[in-house]
C-alpha cells in the first residue's frame, strides 16, 4: 500500500494526535516504555506515514532545494493538532 502524504492526510495525522494523546496522556503514569511506545504509536508513526512519506523524492535533497510541499504538510499538521486540542479544551466532555 503506497500512501502519498499530502496536506489532508497531514492535517488527518495532526488531528488523530490531538484527539488521542490528551485522552491517552492521563493514564500513562510514570512507566518510560508506556510513554514511548505512546509517543511512538500516537504521534511519530501517523507523522512519518501521513507527512513525510516512506518514498521522499530524492532530487529535492540533492539540489540543496527547500522542500515546500514539506513544510506546507508540516504546518497542517500542527495546526490541526493544536486546533483538534483548542476544540476539546473549549468545548464540554
Amino acid at each position: 500500500m503506497k500512501i502519498t502524504p499530502t496536506p489532508v492526510t497531514a492535517a488527518l495525522a495532526g488531528a488523530f494526535a490531538g484527539v488521542v494523546m490528551p485522552l491517552l496522556w492521563p493514564r500513562l503514569g510514570d512507566d518510560t516504555l508506556d510513554w514511548i511506545l505512546a509517543f511512538l504509536l500516537v504521534i511519530a508513526l501517523p507523522a512519518h506515514a501521513l507527512v513525510v512519506g516512506f518514498h521522499a523524492p530524492r532530487e529535492s535533497a540533492a539540489r540543496g532545494a527547500l522542500d515546500t510541499a514539506l513544510l506546507k504538510r508540516v504546518a497542517a499538521w500542527l495546526l490541526a493538532g493544536l486546533a483538534t486540542v483548542a476544540s476539546m479544551k473549549v468545548l464540554p466532555p
